[in-house]
């Protein structure tokens, strides 16, 4: 070969160049399918460790779906080739026999015919007997419509001519003796019968081995197709379950992150309640002592200037005591509010009609001198700590009371209503002042009040007291009202269950 001839030609080399053009295409194609994969791999950061860990065992799931569906069919590829190639073998196997069965009737026909002695037609008779028994295995191991079914049904009859020949032969060399089937005796008898049945056997017992060929190849291919597929679905399922196992690391490792943050927070929170634990005690006790000087003081000077004071500085005297007397219930008040907040609770069963009753009589000072129409309800058991809800009814029963105390036939309801079973929804309805709607916001609000003091005494910490207890009890509250037809205040709170 001479140099030119190694050269490529030019047809060739532009086929190499452009099959290295597409480079950028494939850039773009990667470049394209990381785009269309973003918006899926956003939404996948966005979930919670639970959501991610839950899709992962969702893949892994449905990774094991389809290795064990794809793994079913495969072995039932296995499993029903198997039962072809043990048919086939068989197929085969019981052909042979019937070939070498029609072979031992032909050459023993023969010597019958030369001899005369009937101990040769043996095998003869024996084919004649199991012929059917031969041809019936053969079509029950081949199927209904397959060509080897034909095949065999030409099989069978070419052994009924063969052996309808023979029969002839032997019934003329009976009657007419030897001579007469000399030729028959050295050609053989049905020998276009036997030429075709060999060849159809053979042509047979080609097609079945072919046919076992192709299943074999079949199998192998089914075979080494499930090995590369268990390899791939255990990489993949592996990678899976490292994925999950990186997840639940990273989430252990993020709530001991979040937990010593919270640890550190409630050391500093411990810290706060402390401090706030010794501003209660110095308001408590310095703050009091000042307002009980002023307050006592202005009391001394009332009764010792008496006489020369004029009315005008009697009433700001008064003033100064009024207003000393209602910073220290406004003192009391903050601190209930603030201990409220911090005090443990002693949950419990606890009967809201004698805790309705004894709030009653505790405020039986503040009815004297009222005509008020009372409707109380029987009242569902609830689970809470009995001193809190005390201070609840106290304050709500209080507040209806004095709000209508301009109302000259005033009316008190307390009742409750079914919110399912597990809560129950208790209410204080009056027919007093009321309120705008339009500022209900601000009723549960610390100082919160809605009419002048010179109207209603009160500091305005009341109802915030009853919304940080409700809340405390997995609760809540809420009001409706109507300006100069009167309020309720809604409740609501856990009902206690009965004991097993």
């Amino acid at each position: 070969m001479t140099r030119m001839d190694k050269q490529q030609p030019p047809q060739a080399v532009n086929a190499g160049i452009e099959s290295s053009l597409p480079a950028q295409p494939k850039a773009e194609g990667i470049h394209g399918r990381v785009a269309f994969l973003s918006p899926w791999l956003e939404t996948f950061q966005k979930r919670s460790i639970e959501q991610r860990v839950l899709a992962g065992f969702g893949l892994v799931f449905a990774g094991i779906l389809v290795i064990s569906a794809i793994s079913y069919r495969n072995m039932t590829v296995l499993i029903r080739n198997g039962h072809q190639d043990q048919r086939s073998h068989e197929f085969i196997q019981f052909l042979g026999a019937t070939g070498e069965a029609i072979d031992d009737a032909e050459n023993g026909h023969r010597r019958f015919l030369v001899t005369g002695d009937e101990s040769y037609l043996a095998s003869y008779n024996t084919l004649r007997e199991r012929a059917p028994e031969y041809v019936r295995y053969l079509r029950d191991l081949t199927d209904a419509d397959s060509t080897q079914r034909a095949h065999v049904n030409d099989l069978e009859q070419l052994i009924l001519q063969q052996l309808q020949e023979e029969r002839a032969a032997i019934e003329l060399r009976a009657k007419t003796g030897f001579e007469s089937v000399r030729g028959m005796a050295l050609t053989g008898v049905a020998k276009t019968a036997l030429d075709s049945a060999r060849r159809l056997q053979a042509q047979m017992e080609q097609e079945e081995t072919k046919a076992l060929a192709q299943r074999v190849i079949e199998s192998t291919t089914t075979t080494r197709s499930s090995i590369i597929l268990l390899i791939t679905g255990a990489m993949l399922l592996f990678v899976l379950l490292a994925a999950v196992y990186y997840l639940i690391r990273h989430d252990i490792t993020e709530r001991r992150r979040i937990a010593d943050e919270l640890h550190r927070r409630g050391e500093l929170l411990e810290a706060a309640n402390k401090e706030l634990e010794a501003f209660s005690y110095s308001v408590s006790h310095d703050l009091r002592a000042p307002l009980r000087h002023i307050d006592g003081y202005a009391s001394l000077l009332a009764k010792a200037t008496s006489i020369s004071l004029d009315d005008k500085a009697k009433r700001y005297l008064h003033t100064i005591s009024e207003s000393a007397t209602r910073m220290g219930q406004l003192i009391d008040d903050l601190l209930v509010f603030s201990r409220m907040g911090r005090q443990e609770m002693l949950r419990g069963k606890v009967n809201l009609n004698q805790l309705i009753a004894s709030v009653l009589h505790d405020l039986r000072h503040d009815l004297q001198d009222r005509a008020i129409s009372w409707t109380i309800a029987q009242l569902p058991e609830v689970t809470g700590d009995a001193a809190m809800l005390r201070q609840v009814f106290m304050n709500l029963v209080a507040n209806a009371i004095k709000f209508t105390g301009t109302t000259p036939q005033a009316a008190i309801e307390i009742g409750s209503r079914d919110n399912g079973q597990d809560e129950a929804v208790l209410f204080v309805r009056d027919n007093g002042v009321g309120f705008d709607m339009r500022y209900a916001n601000k009723l549960f609000g610390v100082f919160q009040r809605l009419h002048r003091a010179d109207e209603f005494e009160g500091t305005g910490i009341g109802l915030a007291n009853v919304r940080r207890i409700i809340h405390r009890h997995g609760g809540k509250t809420w009001a409706e009202g109507v300006l100069g037809e009167g309020a309720t205040f809604y409740v609501s709170l856990p009902i206690a269950r009965p004991s097993a």
